[in-house]
């Protein structure tokens, strides 16, 4: 089992956690968490965007010249795609983009992203996240205390509003809980930051 120093928040260790094999442990599977990835990001498309065919410009109604004698390729429209301000062909229209995973795979990928982060030394396991008012200064010095990176993702044990939109005003930091996690989200970032108490609650939910 992978033990992780616990840190306090100015960067103190404080003791040593002993992580689960099952959910810290196990050997990364790339290929699951590439299609993780990639549902996630497909999940977050809107799917808006649209552009107008042949059948929806204005105009054109009026057959441009005659059939034979001119000299010119037959035409029936100046809408026609190959005219200026004709349709756009296979014009894309709404539509939604999301699909479902199979939940053994998004686990797995969880999983997999999880131990990543501790076979790369990129997972710090934070004492506690003790916050009484809105202050972005005390989570910036912390992290700065920990060594966080660029781009940082914080585990919260619970729903902390003081620490939820502190976070929130710092660039390249952002929170989740137990419950909102995601591959997509531990991969992109630099550092995972996970408060001591949400660590038993990772190991309950995804064991």
């Amino acid at each position: 089992m992978p033990n992780i120093a616990v840190v306090d928040m100015t960067g103190k260790s404080v003791g040593e956690i002993t992580l689960s094999d099952a959910i810290f442990g196990i050997d990364p599977n790339a290929t699951v968490m590439h299609a993780a990835v990639v549902n996630y990001l497909a999940n977050q498309r809107q799917g808006t965007q649209s552009t107008l065919t042949r059948t929806e410009v204005s105009g054109g109604g009026k057959k441009p010249w005659r059939q034979k004698g001119t000299g010119h390729a037959r035409q029936g429209s100046t809408r026609a795609p190959q005219w200026r301000h004709g349709g756009v062909v296979h014009a894309p229209k709404p539509r939604d983009y999301s699909y479902t995973l199979n939940k053994k795979v998004r686990r797995l990928a969880l999983k997999s992203a999880l131990s990543d982060k501790v076979l790369s030394g990129d997972l710090i396991v934070l004492d506690e996240l003790k916050l009484e008012e809105y202050k972005t200064k005390t989570v910036v010095e912390c992290l700065k205390a920990i060594g966080a990176g660029k781009k940082t993702l914080i585990v919260l044990e619970d729903n902390n509003a003081f620490a939820v939109k502190s976070i929130a005003n710092i660039a390249g930091a952002k929170s989740a809980q137990v419950n909102t996690i995601n591959t997509y989200d531990i991969i992109n970032a630099d550092t995972l930051v996970i408060v001591k108490g949400a660590v038993a609650k990772i190991e309950e939910v995804y064991a």
